[in-house]
């Protein structure tokens, strides 16, 4: 009897554990099912699609061929491979440990837009892209004298163009060699006015704020006088334009508006050259150098360059050296700020060719 007793509480045991076993194998089949379910964008949550960038907390960018959206910020989500597609826009929302989350609108229609979780190590944010694998040289069209070039895309043409560290760009600042603006202080504001007073004589140069315009009110600042080219420099801005303008007039017999310039002015005395940097509106930046003569106040265009993969940081930091080297600080391209996060600065030494010009 105890011989059988005990066979038989064994066999139970056997069958029981059998039984949870397969209880088990169950739930970790269904579990599988659950992974392995297929899913399409239309699983993922509707949301109201980006129609103001200036809204967007950040950008995000990748350089993979494809990308995973899951519908939940966990690496067990549901999720699906997706296309990259250089059109298409990543808009970063929140940060996760592992993920961000992104409004995403499908086929770039924003009425139909989801919000998907997209993993950290696929994409970089907007304020952590650099320079690095870049091709500076990269340009969409160059202008050299009076000769436009649509076809040539590489800088190579005209000189060289590194990216510095910025011990370099701060030491090398040290040595620059253009003509410092210094203000005059016989301009000065009166009664909204811009005016230039010598002798007892008063000249109205510019208006100084609500200045009326095709594109909105714009106010003059003044910055201060060129000796070199015997002008003094005013800044335009505008609330409804991002770029600024530097306008030169004369004033010492009468008021006249000399030029214009679409960058902080960088003087190089050396050779008359006004050379300046600033962000193009439509791809990348701007490059630009005239030699002006002030005697006869004319202007002759030396070199246009609008190089694609950097945008210009600040303007008034860039300076010339010896040997026509020009420095700037400079962002990559698509860079921005983000949450109390700066986007990373960079810095290039462009050098010209010797007698370019």
């Amino acid at each position: 009897m105890k011989v059988f007793n005990h066979f038989f509480i064994s066999s139970m045991i056997v069958l029981t554990g059998c039984k949870q076993e397969n209880k088990k194998s169950e739930t970790n089949k269904a579990q599988t099912e659950v992974k392995q379910k297929t899913i399409t964008l239309a699983d993922f949550k509707k949301i109201k699609g980006v129609d103001n960038i200036q809204e967007v907390p950040f950008q995000l960018f990748t350089k993979l061929d494809s990308v995973q959206f899951f519908v939940t910020p966990g690496k067990d989500a549901a999720h699906l491979k997706i296309p990259y597609n250089k059109l298409d826009n990543y808009y970063g929302f929140e940060e996760f440990k592992d993920f961000y989350s992104i409004h995403y609108s499908i086929n770039n229609d924003i009425s139909n837009s989801i919000e998907a979780f997209v993993l950290k190590s696929e994409f970089t944010p907007a304020y952590e892209l650099t320079l690095k694998g870049v091709d500076l040289y990269e340009i969409r069209s160059s202008t050299f004298k009076e000769s436009s070039d649509f076809k040539n895309k590489s800088f190579k043409k005209f000189g060289s163009i590194d990216e510095i560290s910025e011990h370099e760009f701060n030491t090398s600042s040290k040595k620059q060699m253009g003509e410092k603006l210094v203000k005059n202080p016989s301009i000065q504001l009166q009664a909204d006015n811009w005016v230039y007073k010598e002798n007892g004589k008063e000249e109205v140069i510019t208006q100084h704020e609500s200045v009326s315009t095709e594109t909105g009110p714009l106010a003059n600042e003044y910055v201060g006088r060129s000796s070199y080219l015997n002008l003094e420099v005013f800044k335009e801005n505008s609330d409804e334009v991002v770029d600024s303008y530097y306008s030169f007039f004369s004033v010492k017999n009468a008021v006249m508006f000399e030029l214009s310039i679409e960058g902080y002015p960088q003087i190089l005395p050396s050779k008359g050259w006004v050379a300046f940097v600033s962000s193009n509106n439509d791809v990348g930046s701007n490059f630009v150098i005239s030699k002006y003569f002030p005697q006869t106040k004319k202007q002759d265009n030396l070199l246009y360059v609008n190089f694609t993969n950097f945008k210009i940081a600040d303007d008034k930091k860039a300076f010339w050296t010896d040997n026509d080297t020009f420095y700037a600080e400079v962002y990559p391209i698509n860079s921005s700020s983000s949450n109390g996060k700066k986007q990373k600065t960079a810095y290039i030494k462009i050098q010209l060719k010797a007698n370019l010009f």
